[in-house]
């Protein structure tokens, strides 16, 4: 468990993201929405926090999509920094700084904590063969070698990890490696790196996790270390043979860079003391101060990163805290398939936010209630739709108009004062006030979809409490009865207001507005926090004026999610066809081959299916030399009637062949087309009658 009691202060990380491309709902899913409901709760309930992030802007993906592209690594980086940071800001992830690690600050910080591993003695300097590329004249670093997976057989594993089994790789592991950037079989040369001895950290990572996380990390974090720890740690290299990225910064360092993995972590570090620096604090206290809690969150492939070699670095250092938790989240997929940037295979949040402009919190919680923290899940539009509509649309939105509407109808939006609590209200209020601890345990142990589940059925008690006691029926007969409702109501209005912030901030923001209340704290009095929604005796006090209503969410219709998965299904018919093989040219012939073939334009007469055959058509065929049959597997393609009439392409001297009792007399010419479909090869000119030959 946590050897903090009661940390004074948190820093909250949040993965660094590729700067190679935008950010996807995989991304969101797995880490941001995560990191930021956690983040905003510890803020409404008091806390010192340090949320940070930044762009990775180093390593070999970004060296791969500059060459794709043909242009440099700045050029990729400025791009899709840009992007990915304003759309962070635009979908309310609050970080207190988004740095870059191309800054400065970094690289100094970096170069540091570098050197201060090599002044003590705690790398291994080692001569070493690397895959080389002659064609390319350079070094091949892991993501530019592709081979056979040794472990599992996978073709099309990287010089790094096999995306298949999960296995960590060298590059001259692999079977039949391949340059990615050439095509070439690489040849093999020496040169000089540095690594990092995680095998002398083996005891020191054993006490510390698998003895003293054993009851408190996710089973699936905990298991990828203990698998890890148990197949024995060897050394790791922290340079690379790159001209891209920060550059070693000893004697014998020239032409190489620090290894990504070594400098990516590092930029939480650095993303803290810029933050710092901006707002006159000390960094170091966040990072170096025993009170302070420590939580990475990060996706399920950056697991071994984040709990043995980033951890074996701080340890190493010396001066550095250890995470508190890595509350690692597994993978989302995308209608069934995994989400993929080079495939386009995503929901990208850029044009999310552009195809549903203020619909942020309809994302937000539908990753949340569908996020993959124990096991891989699936977005599907139609469970985004549903989840929109019918939870958040027709309970809480519903209940929270509800409300508003009979406020201002019955008393033109002024709190009315309780008369005498029935049971029915007494238990209503108490079950209010039991939410935040509710939701707190939820939150507290990175429960995240059972959190946001929660404050959904504090909404659904509001609603029932309305539905039971009916005020639009008993204003008729007992006014003094309705005002004690409505009050009621309306302190779990306000409760919701302020459980949702870290949930659903746009429309928190919004129910607050509606309900008059400040969220800045400008009027001590109108400004509610966590602790309120249980200790307060009454969130909003009688007179207290509301303002008139609006609708916290629209629903969605069905047109736009089949716009959604028409673009999917856009993208998936591209992916084939470039993924599409040509066929490959047939042995020469000669030109007295060809003249052999005798091929005639015929029209299609009569059409039927041949019974009980899935792909044969039988053809009535005029080739102007006479009325012919013909066999043609083209039934899963055309249905009879749609081709008689048809010119098509006839080869009249082939070798009469019978087909199922048959006998067809020739071939009708097809191909396919890009996606897949069959066409006739036919003449399309007026003019060409049925018996002209094809020269």
């Amino acid at each position: 468990m946590s050897n903090i009691k009661t940390p004074f202060r948190y820093t909250i990380t949040a993965a660094l993201p590729y700067t190679n491309g935008p950010i996807h709902i995989g991304h969101l899913a797995g880490v941001y929405v995560p990191a930021d409901i956690y983040a905003r709760y510890l803020r409404l309930t008091g806390k010192d926090v340090a949320f940070v992030c930044g762009s990775d802007e180093h390593g070999v993906a970004i060296s791969m999509k500059a060459k794709k592209e043909g242009v440099t690594p700045k050029d990729i980086i400025d791009k899709y920094h840009a992007i990915i940071k304003q759309s962070f800001m635009d979908f309310g992830i609050t970080f207190d700084n988004y740095s870059r690690t191309s800054a400065p600050v970094h690289h100094k910080t970096a170069s540091d904590f570098f050197t201060t591993l090599y002044k003590k003695g705690d790398f291994i300097e080692e001569t070493t063969a690397q895959l080389y590329d002659e064609e390319a004249q350079q070094f091949l670093a892991d993501r530019f070698v592709i081979g056979t997976c040794p472990k599992c057989g996978n073709e099309e594993a990287y010089g790094d990890q096999c995306e298949n089994c999960g296995s960590s790789l060298n590059a001259t592991d692999l079977i039949n490696p391949k340059s990615t950037i050439t095509g070439t079989v690489p040849t093999t040369k020496e040169t000089k790196h540095w690594f990092l001895p995680l095998d002398r950290y083996e005891d020191f990572l054993k006490d510390w996790i698998l003895k003293g996380h054993k009851d408190d990390w996710k089973p699936n974090v905990y298991g990828q270390c203990k698998s890890w720890i148990d197949g024995g740690l060897e050394p790791r290299a922290v340079t690379r043979d790159l001209d891209w990225g920060i550059p070693v910064p000893v004697e014998g360092g020239e032409g190489k860079v620090l290894y990504v993995w070594f400098d990516a972590p590092i930029g939480y570090i650095s993303s803290t003391k810029e933050w710092a620096a901006r707002e006159g604090k000390d960094w170091k206290p966040y990072w170096k101060d025993k009170d302070t809690k420590l939580v990475h969150f990060i996706g399920k492939d950056n697991i071994v990163f984040h709990c043995i070699i980033f951890p074996s670095m701080l340890k190493a250092e010396g001066s550095y805290i250890l995470p508190e938790n890595v509350p690692a989240n597994e993978f989302l997929n995308l209608e069934g398939n995994k989400l993929s940037t080079s495939k386009n295979w995503a929901v990208w949040l850029h044009e999310y936010l552009v195809d549903f402009p203020e619909m942020q919190d309809s994302l937000r919680y539908t990753l949340t209630a569908n996020a993959p923290e124990t096991k891989d899940n699936d977005f599907t539009w139609k469970d985004f739709q549903a989840r929109n509509n019918n939870e958040l649309v027709a309970i809480l939105g519903n209940f929270i108009n509800r409300v508003v509407v009979l406020t201002n109808k019955y008393y033109d939006g002024k709190i009315p004062a309780t008369g005498s609590l029935t049971n029915v209200d007494t238990e209503t209020l108490e079950q209010l006030t039991k939410y935040p601890e509710i939701i707190s345990s939820s939150i507290e142990r990175y429960r995240f979809r059972e959190a946001g589940q929660e404050l959904m059925n504090l909404a659904r008690l509001g609603n029932k409490y309305l539905a039971d006691e009916e005020p639009w029926k008993i204003i008729k007969v007992d006014e003094e009865r309705v005002k004690t409702i409505m009050n009621v109501a309306l302190q779990i209005a306000a409760g919701l207001a302020v459980l949702s912030e870290p949930f659903l901030p746009f429309t928190s923001n919004k129910l607050k507005n509606i309900l008059n209340l400040s969220s800045s704290g400008t009027e001590r009095s109108r400004s509610l926090n966590w602790k309120d929604v249980s200790n307060k005796e009454a969130l909003l006090k009688p007179e207290h004026q509301i303002n008139k209503g609006e609708l916290l969410f629209r629903k969605i219709e069905d047109a736009e999610i089949q716009t959604q998965l028409d673009k999917l299904e856009a993208t998936k018919k591209a992916n084939e066809n470039e993924n599409k093989q040509v066929m490959p040219q047939k042995d020469t012939i000669t030109f007295d081959d060809f003249s052999k073939l005798d091929m005639r334009v015929g029209t299609i007469i009569e059409a039927e299916k041949m019974a009980k055959a899935k792909k044969l058509l039988v053809l009535k065929v005029d080739t102007g030399l006479d009325v012919r049959t013909i066999v043609s597997g083209i039934a899963e393609s055309f249905k009879p009637e749609e081709i008689v009439g048809k010119k098509v392409t006839v080869l009249v001297n082939l070798a009469p062949r019978a087909l199922r009792g048959v006998e067809s007399e020739g071939m009708i010419l097809m191909t396919e087309n890009a996606d897949g479909k069959l066409v006739f090869v036919n003449p399309d000119e007026d003019g060409v009658g049925n018996g002209e030959g094809i020269n």
